[in-house]
């Protein structure tokens, strides 16, 4: 981002420290207010990526209720602009308030030029990191697997695993908690494959009873059964040539797991009533939310079928040990909600930010899309609150016990999002972060973060 297109906008009251700060800040672009009308007005008008705010401002220059009212009214209508707010000396109380509601950081008085044109340069490069962040959400659409939004670093292992696999033959078993986007992965490893052209087909062994599932999956010849008053082909005859998706594979009776091993082993189908071998070219990809290794040592599952779906096993975290994915996934679904129904709806409230990342999601993202979903149509204002969402308030208390913490875990999070990004280069890493390559290393053993080769 050049210079000359970074905004800052200095709400100050004090005419002696207004001119100082604009001299200090002379390299940027700046804006000035002395009240939260001025403020917003100016917020309004030029969108600034960063605003230096004193906490004192008429009408009660001595207080702090009117400066956290204009924080508060800031973080709301420009959820990305970094606040970072001015206090007077010894106020770490009102500090802490401040960014516990949103604030990017806060600075004490007396000024120390030098250490706040560091601070309000820090705030400029999280701004532009967050801007290609958001864009890279964007292009989601049209990245290799299409729909799947992957900070964190087990969803990228995942996502590569795909990749791998995708031009290959193998028969894919995907094992995951029910909501973890199962069939979105196993369409994008049709997409990404040379069946690409071909029908991709999917059918749910739970959801359909066991009488009828043998004539879904390999078709039933006129008069078979009754009510079977036409020849139809079968989801592995529709699926020739493409994908056939078979999930909660784990809940297949017995009886017609021998029938799919058969056609596993020979390619060839019988429909139900009929003689005819008919030969199918199909690539198959199971799925299940069970522990079908478990199953198969039972006797609940044929162990001989359970090798021959397991060619590859891709195993798919639950959302809660996705990292930062919960946060990045629903910003996604709120732009796709808003749209669809027609809300002026542009994010969510720093409470909602909190309650989605400390709640557990143990219906992953079925449930997140379900809460969001809600949340648009609930939402009285421009941004989506944890009440909207139907979160618990407690869920939504600040998720660190002191500053230091709550900035480790900023940190830690920044990281994550530059490699990310990156796709795990760390030259550009830390080009990003405005840190050298030997400090990224610091940080990645501070933070513990692992770098998959």
């Amino acid at each position: 981002m050049q210079a000359s297109r970074q905004k800052i906008l200095i709400v100050e009251d004090d005419p002696g420290l207004q001119r100082q700060l604009r001299w200090c800040f002379e390299s940027f672009e700046v804006l000035q207010a002395a009240t939260r009308t001025e403020a917003i007005n100016e917020l309004r008008k030029h969108e600034p990526q960063v605003v230096l705010q004193d906490l004192g401002l008429p009408p009660d220059p001595a207080g702090v209720r009117e400066g956290l009212a204009t924080l508060a009214e800031i973080i709301a209508l420009a959820p990305h602009t970094k606040v970072i707010v001015v206090t007077g000396n010894d106020d770490r109380e009102n500090a802490v308030k401040a960014v516990a509601m949103g604030a990017y950081d806060f600075y004490q008085k007396p000024l120390d030029t030098e250490v706040l044109r560091l601070i309000v340069q820090r705030a400029f490069r999280m701004h532009a990191l967050e801007e290609e962040n958001r864009a890279l959400l964007q292009r989601q659409s049209v990245s290799p697997l299409d729909g799947v939004i992957a900070v964190s670093a087990a969803m990228r292992r995942v996502c590569r695993i795909i990749e791998k696999i995708a031009p290959t033959q193998a028969t894919t078993l995907l094992l995951g908690e029910s909501g973890t986007g199962k069939e979105l992965l196993a369409r994008a490893l049709h997409a990404l494959s040379g069946r690409a052209q071909k029908p991709f087909v999917a059918i749910n062994c739970a959801a359909i009873p066991e009488t009828l599932l043998e004539s879904e999956l390999f078709g039933h010849e006129k008069g078979a059964f009754t009510g079977a008053i036409k020849q139809t082909p079968g989801k592995l005859e529709t699926a020739n040539g493409g994908t056939l998706f078979l999930d909660e594979i784990g809940d297949m009776p017995l009886a017609l797991q021998a029938k799919l091993l058969r056609f596993l082993q020979e390619r060839v189908v019988e429909r139900v009533g009929g003689r005819e071998a008919i030969p199918v070219d199909v690539r198959v990809v199971c799925a299940t939310n069970q522990d079908v290794k478990a199953a198969s040592a039972a006797g609940r599952f044929r162990q001989d079928l359970y090798y021959r779906i397991s060619e590859v096993t891709v195993e798919i975290p639950p959302l809660r040990e996705r990292d930062s994915d919960a946060v990045m996934i629903a910003k996604f679904i709120l732009q796709d909600r808003a749209r669809r129904h027609g809300r002026a709806v542009r994010g969510f409230s720093p409470d909602a930010i909190r309650a989605i990342q400390s709640y557990q999601w143990p219906g992953n993202i079925r449930e997140l899309e379900n809460k969001v979903n809600g949340g648009v149509i609930m939402a009285e204002g421009g941004l989506v609150t944890a009440a909207d969402l139907n979160l618990d308030e407690s869920a939504a208390a600040p998720a660190f016990l002191n500053l230091r913490t709550a900035r480790q875990d900023a940190e830690r999070k920044a990281i994550q999002q530059a490699l990310a990004l990156c796709s795990g280069n760390l030259s550009r890493a830390a080009e990003i972060l405005g840190i050298t390559r030997p400090t990224l290393y610091d940080l990645l053993e501070k933070n513990a973060i692992e770098i998959s080769e």
